[in-house]
C-alpha cells in the first residue's frame, strides 16, 4: 500500500506505510540535524545528545527506558549521521503506541542528569578510543576531513575528545533549542500500523512543539586533499574519494550504477582485477555516498605495505579502463543489484520506515518504488562511461594509514589518470 503523509499545524510531518501481513512495526523520529549542523565548538554534540536521550527523562529512569520495550519483546535504538539523528523502535503490532510514547519521551523530555552526563561522557570517550584503534573506521574520518577541510561536513561525528570532555548540560539543551524544531522532524512508521491512530497520538505528543530552529548547515565545498599517517600496522589502508552528485542531483543513479559496476561486489572490476587475478588485497570496494548538496565516490582497499603502491596505481588504471571499456552486461548487472537491494529492503518494516523518512526529508514526498526503478533503468552505458571519465578528472582526496611510505602521492595518481 502507498505511504500516507500528514503534517501537523506546527510543521511536524508524519508518514506511515501499512503492511497488513506483518505482525510487527517499525516506528521512529528522524531529526534533520546531525554533525554538519554543528559549529566547530559543538563538534560531537549531536551524537552526545543522542546518547543522553537514553539516560533518563521526566517520566522514566535509564533502566525503565531500557526495560519498557524489551519487556514486550521489542527494541529501541538510535544513530547520528552527518545530516540526521534518528530514534527508532521495532515492536509487535499491539505495542506501537507504547513505542511512540517512549520515543516521544526520550526526544522531548531528556533531563540531562549531571551524574548520567558524566557516565555517558566516559562511554563516548571510550567509543572515540575504539574508533581510533580501528584503522578501517578511522581512515574514513580522515578521508572526510581531507575532502572537506575546515568544514562541518569534514569533522567527525563523534567529535574530538577535548570537545566531548567540555560539553555541559546547557550545551546539550542549547543544541536542542537550535535544531529540534517540529518542521525539522519526521515521524515514520511502517508495518502493521493504524495511520489515523498514529496521527492522533503524535498530535498529542508533538503537536505542542513550537518552531524555533534554523538550519545552520553551510554549503559543502568538496576541496580535496591528502592525508597520510605512517604507522606500523599489519595492513596498509588506502582510500580515494572523488566528487560525486548530491542526492537531489539527477545523476545520482548514474553514480550508484557506475560505482556498483566498478567495485560493488565480487563480480565488480576492482574485486576481480586486484583481488581475484592479482591477489593484492583481501578487501576492496567502491561506494557512492551523497549529501544534500554534494557527494563522494569512494574506493577503499586494505593491502600490505609493500603492495600499496602497486594497488593504488592499478586502481587508477582500472578506473580508466572502466571509463573506456565498461560493457552493457556490467551496467545491467549493477542496475539489477541496486534494484534488488531496494526491493528486498521493502520487505522490512525498518527499511521502509527509514526510506520513507529519508524521502520526506529530501523531497517532502515519498517517490513510488516504480518511479525509482524507472530512474535506475534509465541509466545508460554511455552515462556510466561518461561519469567514470569525469570523476577521474574531478576534485579528489586520499587518505592512507599504516605502512604506506611506498604509496604514490595524490598528484601522481591524478597524473596517471590523465595520461
Amino acid at each position: 500500500m502507498s505511504p500516507r503523509i500528514h503534517t501537523l499545524p506546527n510543521g511536524f510531518r508524519i508518514v506511515t506505510e501499512l503492511q497488513p501481513s506483518m505482525q510487527s512495526a517499525s516506528i521512529g523520529v528522524w531529526v534533520l540535524a546531525g554533525g554538519r549542523h554543528e559549529r566547530v565548538e559543538q563538534n560531537g554534540i549531536a551524537h552526545f545528545l543522542e546518547h543522553m536521550a537514553f539516560k533518563g527523562t521526566e517520566r522514566r529512569t535509564p533502566l525503565q527506558i531500557a526495560e519498557v520495550l524489551e519487556n514486550v519483546g521489542g527494541y529501541l535504538n538510535a544513530y547520528t549521521s552527518r545530516e540526521v539523528t534518528a530514534y527508532y523502535a521495532r515492536v509487535l503490532k499491539d505495542d506501537v503506541s507504547l513505542a511512540l510514547d517512549v520515543i516521544g519521551d526520550i526526544v522531548l523530555n531528556p533531563i540531562f542528569d549531571p551524574r548520567e552526563l558524566e557516565v555517558e561522557r566516559g562511554v563516548i570517550l571510550s567509543e572515540i578510543g575504539q574508533a581510533l584503534d580501528t584503522p578501517d573506521d578511522v581512515i574514513f574520518d580522515w578521508l572526510q576531513e581531507a575532502t572537506f577541510p575546515k568544514q562541518a561536513l569534514g569533522r567527525t561525528i563523534l567529535g574530538p575528545a577535548e570537545r566531548v570532555r567540555s560539553f555541559s548540560r546547557d550545551d546539550l539543551a542549547g543544541f536542542v533549542e537550535e535544531h529540534y524544531s517540529p518542521e525539522r522532524m519526521v515521524l515514520s512508521a511502517a508495518g502493521n500500523i493504524d495511520h489515523d491512530r498514529i496521527v492522533a497520538e503524535a498530535a498529542e505528543i508533538f503537536g505542542g512543539l513550537k518552531s524555533h530552529g534554523r538550519d545552520h548547515a553551510d554549503p559543502a565545498r568538496f576541496e580535496g586533499g591528502e592525508f597520510r599517517k605512517v604507522k606500523k600496522l599489519e595492513q596498509a589502508h588506502f582510500t580515494l574519494a572523488f566528487e560525486g552528485p548530491g542526492y537531489r542531483d539527477e545523476d545520482i543513479y548514474i553514480a550508484q550504477t557506475a560505482t556498483t559496476a566498478l567495485g560493488g561486489g565480487m563480480s565488480s572490476r576492482l574485486f576481480q582485477e586486484l583481488r581475484e587475478k592479482r591477489g593484492l588485497c583481501y578487501t576492496i570496494y567502491a561506494q557512492s555516498g551523497a549529501y544534500a548538496d554534494t557527494g563522494m565516490t569512494t574506493i577503499y582497499a586494505g593491502t600490505s605495505g609493500d603492495q600499496v603502491g602497486e594497488l593504488a596505481e592499478l586502481t587508477i588504471d582500472e578506473m580508466k579502463r572502466a571509463a573506456d571499456e565498461m560493457t552493457l552486461v556490467e551496467v545491467d548487472r549493477a542496475r539489477a543489484q541496486i534494484k534488488a537491494g531496494l526491493l528486498m529492503g521493502m520487505e522490512s518494516p525498518s527499511s521502509r520506515a527509514e526510506r520513507n523518512a529519508r524521502m520526506i526529508g529530501i523531497w517532502g514526498r515519498v517517490p513510488a518504488v516504480d518511479e525509482t526503478v524507472r530512474r535506475i533503468d534509465a541509466v545508460t552505458l554511455d552515462g556510466v562511461r561518461d561519469f567514470l571519465a569525469k570523476i577521474g578528472t574531478s576534485r579528489a582526496s586520499m587518505a592512507l594509514y599504516g605502512p604506506v611510505k611506498g604509496a604514490p602521492d595524490l598528484a601522481d595518481l591524478r597524473e596517471r589518470f590523465a595520461a
